[in-house]
């Protein structure tokens, strides 16, 4: 293995294993900035060492036994909260590979949700929770979080600092909240992992389109929140969103990772069970009577494809009407692009155009690529093939994730050689 092609896969790992390790971490040390810190020195180890003697079997009990030590270190040489180090020495033990492999059912597995927590706390602006939340559950970096956020690089960078800083001195605790604060924090808290699925459900750089472990770790949180908040409909409706959206992981790549769209994609082996358990959470969801929240919005939409055994029996008209009422429940410009992806199958790619055409003069969109790449498949739709290849090509120059933009080129060339004959 050469060395970029394994710093290519130590960048893959490091997103899987970062959110793992830094909740670790911060149960030992308080400190999520330090937490941080020491995840990155593990990296840097990691970068100058397995190149030389190769990829361990289980990089991330090897991530995780390399930082608890440099942790353990850094108490001891700085000879800070004795006690806590004598703690940390007498009752910790390395984390084995076992312990690794079962994270998503122990305790390092329930560090994640306390992280969130910990992150979500209202000393921070809900931004600021948010992007921190990404950074250091994700691994996401601040260029990745600017684009999710449509903002500046520098302006994240400035609320991760300022964010971290904050919980430090206001000694946040890492712990999962109960009662009435539980509630109000839990707003927040959906948002992040409905972001960190998202993520995993398509990469926002990178060479892979998928990242199905965040997506799994994802799920998994929502399900743990599901049991602590029973009574909270937009949980179940974030639960059967995610359901519905997992149960096509597995037919979104073909057998060389490139991407397979929607319409293209073999419903036979969308996965049964996960669909059967998405429904079951709708349900749970619309039974608690109230108003359907953006979540359960969302699944609704999820779920009349997961319904549609073929492409041509999707209900579109029901899509853009669920898609109005989100429109109305969460305003923004990209639920008004999806309404108009929907409109256009429900009446025609002419009325879908017009809606993407107001949307074109929107600052917050200007380097989101889904506009142009929406655009340019209602241009080709409707014959317009030259004006088509253009917006995917624009669409492909602004996306950082390589599959997702080999797709967007093969677009654009597919236009250029039909309007040629």
């Amino acid at each position: 293995m050469t060395i970029s092609r394994t710093h290519r896969t130590i960048d893959a790992i490091w997103r899987i294993e970062s959110g793992k390790l830094i909740a670790g971490l911060t149960r030992m040390v308080r400190d999520v900035g330090l937490a941080e810190d020491l995840a990155q020195d593990a990296l840097v180890i990691a970068l100058e060492r397995w190149p030389e003697n190769g990829i361990p079997d289980n990089p991330g009990a090897w991530l995780m036994t390399t930082a608890k030590r440099r942790a353990i270190d850094l108490l001891r040489r700085t000879k800070v909260r004795d006690q806590k180090y004598v703690e940390i020495a007498h009752s910790m033990q390395l984390y084995t590979e076992d312990d690794v492999n079962q994270a998503l059912d122990g305790e390092i597995g329930d560090d994640l949700l306390r992280l969130i927590f910990m992150t979500c706390h209202p000393v921070l602006s809900k931004d600021a929770r948010v992007a921190l939340t990404l950074r250091l559950l994700c691994g996401l970096t601040t260029d990745e979080i600017a684009r999710s956020f449509l903002t500046s690089e520098s302006t994240i960078a400035q609320r991760i600092v300022r964010a971290k800083r904050t919980l430090s001195a206001e000694k946040v605790p890492f712990e999962i909240p109960a009662g009435k604060e539980l509630k109000e924090r839990l707003a927040t808290v959906l948002e992040v992992v409905y972001l960190m699925f998202n993520e995993g459900y398509s990469a926002t750089s990178g060479e892979h389109w998928i990242r199905p472990l965040l997506c799994q770790e994802a799920l998994r949180l929502g399900r743990v929140l599901a049991e602590i908040a029973p009574q909270e409909p937009e949980v179940h409706g974030l639960v059967a969103l995610m359901e519905f959206q997992s149960s096509r992981l597995k037919t979104r790549v073909n057998s060389q990772g490139e991407p397979i769209l929607l319409m293209d994609q073999n419903r036979v082996q969308w996965d049964q069970l996960l669909i059967r358990r998405g429904l079951a959470a709708l349900e749970r969801s619309q039974k608690l009577g109230r108003p359907l929240g953006p979540y359960s919005l969302q699944a609704a939409i999820s779920a009349c494809h997961a319904q549609a055994t073929d492409p041509e029996e999707t209900n579109w008209i029901r899509i853009a009407a669920l898609y109005e009422g989100l429109a109305r429940a969460n305003p923004s410009p990209i639920v008004e692009l999806n309404r108009a992806i929907a409109i256009s199958m429900a009446f025609g790619p002419s009325f879908g155009l017009q809606i993407v055409d107001e949307l074109m003069s929107e600052p917050s969109l200007k380097q989101y690529h889904l506009l142009p790449s929406v655009r340019g498949d209602l241009l080709m739709k409707l014959g317009r093939l030259d004006e088509a290849a253009i917006e995917f090509e624009r669409a492909a120059s602004l996306t950082r994730n390589a599959r997702e933009q080999e797709l967007l080129s093969k677009r654009a060339e597919e236009c250029r050689s039909n309007e040629k004959q």
